[in-house]
C-alpha cells in the first residue's frame, strides 16, 4: 500500500527499529525492494535522487510503475525524493504524487535552511505529504567529510530547527558520509550526540551514508535511534557483482537473464539489512489503521 514516510516512521519511532530507505533507478530495484518487503512483512522507503532523475530514474516512466506497485503490496511503501535541492524540482515531486519529499539545504546558512524547509512544509502538508530535511552535513566518504565535527548536528541548533520547520524526519550528521569509504575503512560514528538528538528532539532521525558503515555501527545507530537508513552504493554494487559474477560464471547470459540474476540477489541482500535494522515483522493486517497519500 502507498503510504506517507511519516506514517511508516512514527511506527519506527515509537517501537525502536529503522526503515531501510533504498535508491531505486531501475524498476528491477524496485521490484526486489518490494519483493523483499513482502517477504519479510516490513514496510520500505523507495527513493530517487535529484541527480539519478536526471540520469537514469526518468519520473516520466519509473515513478507511475513504482505507485502502481507500491498500491498493490500488502506492505507499507513510501515514494520518496531523496536529496532534492531545487525548488523547482521539489515542486514537481509533490505534484507527480510522491508521498515524501527530502529538502536538502544543509550546506546553506542556518536561517536559510530554515526558510528553504519552511516553504517546502508548507506546500507538502496540505497534500498529506510528509518532509525530511538535513541539519549538519552529510558529505562525501571519498572527501573525507564524516570526519569533520564542524559538520556534525549540534542538538539543540536542532530543537530549534525542527520547531520553527514542522518536519516530519530529520537527517542528522554523526560521523557517515555519502559513496564509498576507502578501503578498509569502517567510520566512526558519534553516538553519545545521536542519543542526546533522540532525546532532545523526540522525533524519527534519519541516517545518509548508510552503506559501508557496518554491521555494528548500523545496529548501534539503530539502538540510539535511527529510523531510516539511506542506502544507495550498496545496493548499487550488490546488483552490479551480481550481474558480473553471473556472466563471467557464464557468458552466454543475455541480458535478460542477467536483471533477473541481480534483482534475485539484490532481494536477499535487502531481506538481510531489514533483520539487521528490525524491520522484519513489523507489519500485519489490523496492526493500525493505515493512513495513505491523498
Amino acid at each position: 500500500m502507498l503510504v506517507s514516510m511519516k506514517y511508516i516512521l512514527q511506527d519506527a519511532h515509537e517501537d525502536n527499529y529503522a526503515v531501510m530507505a533504498m535508491n531505486c533507478v531501475t524498476l528491477e530495484m524496485a521490484k526486489a525492494a518490494i519483493n523483499a518487503a513482502e517477504a519479510e512483512k516490513s514496510p520500505i522507503i523507495l527513493q530517487m535522487g535529484q541527480g539519478q532523475m536526471a540520469r537514469l530514474a526518468d519520473p516520466d516512466g519509473i515513478l507511475p510503475a513504482i505507485k502502481s506497485l507500491a498500491s498493490k503490496s500488502n506492505v507499507p511503501i513510501a515514494v520518496h525524493l531523496d536529496h532534492g535541492q531545487l525548488f523547482d524540482v521539489e515542486v514537481d515531486c509533490i505534484k507527480r504524487g510522491f508521498t515524501s519529499v527530502m529538502i536538502d539545504a544543509s550546506m546553506l546558512s542556518f536561517e536559510e535552511n530554515v526558510n528553504r524547509t519552511k516553504t517546502i512544509v508548507r506546500l507538502a502538508r496540505p497534500h498529506g505529504i510528509s518532509v525530511e530535511a538535513e541539519l549538519g552535513h552529510v558529505g562525501q566518504a571519498a572527501d573525507g567529510d564524516g570526519t569533520t565535527e564542524d559538520y556534525f548536528t549540534n542538538p539543540q541548533q536542532a530543537k530549534e530547527f525542527v520547531e520553527r520547520t514542522g518536519i516530519d524526519a530529520l537527517a542528522v550528521a554523526i560521523g557517515t558520509a555519502h559513496g564509498a569509504y576507502p578501503k578498509g575503512m569502517i567510520p566512526k560514528l558519534d553516538f553519545e550526540r545521536l542519543a542526546l538528538l533522540k532525546k532532545t528532539l523526540n522525533m524519527p532521525l534519519v541516517l545518509h551514508g548508510g552503506s559501508g558503515a557496518g554491521d555494528e555501527n548500523i545496529r548501534k545507530a539503530v539502538a540510539n535511534g535511527i529510523n531510516k537508513i539511506n542506502v544507495a552504493t550498496d545496493a548499487f554494487k550488490v546488483a552490479k557483482d551480481a550481474m558480473i559474477q553471473a556472466n563471467e560464471k557464464n557468458p552466454n547470459l543475455d541480458y535478460l537473464e542477467l536483471c533477473i540474476i541481480a534483482r534475485d540477489t539484490l532481494t536477499e541482500f535487502i531481506r538481510n539489512y531489514m533483520r539487521l535494522i528490525g524491520s522484519n515483522n513489523r507489519y500485519y493486517y489490523g496492526k493500525t489503521e493505515v493512513v495513505g497519500h491523498e
